[in-house]
């Protein structure tokens, strides 16, 4: 036999009574008429088995088995009104989808999300990093907004910054003293790859492959060891490296446009975190980084 289900509006009515001591009070707390209430509570004693009351001429009293529902059913109760409240701030908390390149997302944009999320504590943010020659093109599917990087003067978005490109090795590297240039950098489809091949190859510089990731965290590791040298932008040159340059032995790199894009019918959350982050960003990176 199969045990019997508590009803919420039965326990609401039965808490009601036990509250109030009275059908009359109780009835009128919850808008209905006293018979109904008597209907409700027969009910419920009827699935329990059980007597939960005692009807006297100045009120009802709890009964043994009343007492013991009587916690039960505030907790019950409460329970049920917390699921419901939580689900109900989900529904209104609004998620904004970010994709940008993995230094930014380590280093530029971290700084200028706590007075986002003061301002605005109802929109979480989730961010991608990775390599972002593709993400402007899955706008609307998978991101909201995407800051990517480009070439000067090439592609669509509105610029925020313009970075030069710069080769970085770990401070204590000899590099015109290597015959053949360790270089580690980012999987095909990054812009720096190939703006470093290009310029080696230009240059006649010989150079191989030493390492390979699609995080910077990896790559400024590998580089800080000496073991190779690589490709960063300028405004967010890790601590532990430093820039090389022409006296170096190494060939110049082009300039890259920072951009950001915004899907077609924008939400109003994530307007709001692209105006702010179009503001952050546009400011120098002296003031960003600190």
């Amino acid at each position: 036999m199969s045990e019997p289900d508590l009803d919420l509006d039965l326990l609401k009515a039965f808490l009601a009574v036990a509250e109030h001591r009275s059908f009359t009070r109780a009835a009128a707390t919850l808008n209905r008429t006293q018979s109904a209430m008597s209907v409700q509570i027969r009910r419920l004693e009827e699935r329990l088995d059980a007597r939960l009351f005692h009807r006297t001429r100045s009120g009802v009293t709890l009964s043994a088995a009343g007492r013991e529902l009587l916690v039960y059913a505030r907790r019950i109760l409460d329970l049920n009104a917390e699921a419901v409240g939580a689900l109900r701030a989900r529904r209104r908390e609004a998620v904004v989808r970010l994709g940008v390149m993995d230094d930014y997302g380590t280093i530029v944009i971290p700084p200028l999300l706590p007075h986002f999320a003061e301002s605005h504590p109802e929109i979480r943010v989730e961010i991608e990093t990775g390599l972002t020659a593709t993400m402007p093109a899955r706008l609307g599917e998978a991101y909201d907004l995407v800051i990517a990087m480009h070439p000067v003067g090439h592609g669509d978005g509105e610029l925020l910054r313009r970075e030069q490109a710069v080769w970085a090795a770990a401070k204590s590297y000899p590099a015109g003293a290597q015959e053949t240039l360790p270089v580690a950098l980012y999987p095909p489809g990054c812009l720096f790859r190939q703006w470093a091949a290009d310029a080696l190859d230009g240059a006649g510089r010989p150079w191989r492959l030493a390492f390979v990731s699609r995080t910077l965290a990896a790559v400024e590791a590998i580089v800080a060891q000496g073991l190779a040298v690589t490709v960063v932008k300028a405004g967010t040159l890790p601590p532990r490296l430093r820039i090389l340059s022409a006296r170096d032995g190494l060939p110049p790199l082009p300039g890259a446009d920072i951009r950001l894009h915004r899907a077609r019918n924008l939400s109003r959350p994530a307007a709001l975190l692209a105006d702010h982050l179009q503001l952050g960003i546009s400011e120098p990176a002296s003031h960003i980084l600190t």
